[in-house]
């Protein structure tokens, strides 16, 4: 699981916290981001509301029908050990789902795209690209993916991490893609390295992994 989630950082898992931080993170997440005007230029070869289909799997924008499959998620330790996510209640995952619906789109520096993951239509992670940079001859991206524990092991995180390469290699036209991850989240860094990501930083906090075009070009025939 990488940790490019698009959760601002908040309190970790730990459930004995007051009703009072329940309630601030139910009112983060229902503030807006700011206006898009305010944002600076857009990029004319962004990408809009994307649905990607791939050998097994369909990713395309959050929908708040998927908000069951989403709280079970949000409510597994094991799903947000490695992330920036706390565990969520019901109702917080239900806002933060409603947060996540509005990232549809990447064409503004720090844009976010949030897309969940598919299974036969039953929702089993989330896949994301954050837009760093927009200078064409420079442009970063940092992709994350979730993947549900029933799910793991089958490869599914593999192939949605790669389709989301092609996003941001493809019609993005990116540079490089790093995946930030902590340390001890060894099947995460795993996972990176077998889609040709090397480690390129850790702080001790945060490793860092990075693929450029070239690289991806190379390994995956694109």
């Amino acid at each position: 699981m990488s940790r490019t989630t698009g959760a601002p950082p908040g309190a970790g898992p730990d459930r004995s916290r007051d009703r009072s931080t329940d309630v601030m993170r139910l009112i983060r997440d229902l503030v807006p981001q700011r206006p898009r005007f305010l944002r600076g230029p857009r990029i004319p070869d962004g990408v809009r509301s994307p649905v990607i289909v791939t050998e097994r799997l369909t990713l395309r924008p959050h929908r708040l029908a998927d908000a069951a499959a989403w709280y079970e998620l949000q409510s597994d330790p094991a799903v947000v050990e490695h992330l920036s996510w706390p565990l969520r209640t019901r109702a917080e995952s239900f806002v933060h789902l409603l947060n996540r619906t509005h990232h549809s789109r990447l064409e503004q520096r720090d844009d976010f795209l949030a897309l969940a993951v598919l299974l036969d239509d039953q929702l089993i992670g989330d896949a994301s690209l954050h837009l760093r940079s927009l200078d064409p001859a420079a442009r970063r991206v940092e992709v994350g993916w979730v993947i549900g524990p029933r799910w793991q092991g089958r490869g599914y995180a593999s192939e949605a991490g790669l389709a989301m390469l092609g996003l941001a290699f493809g019609q993005l036209r990116a540079s490089v893609a790093e995946a930030h991850m902590t340390p001890g989240n060894a099947a995460s860094k795993a996972l990176a390295e077998r889609l040709g990501f090397e480690e390129v930083g850790n702080d001790g906090t945060t490793r860092v992994l990075a693929i450029d075009a070239e690289r991806y070009a190379a390994l995956h025939g694109s």
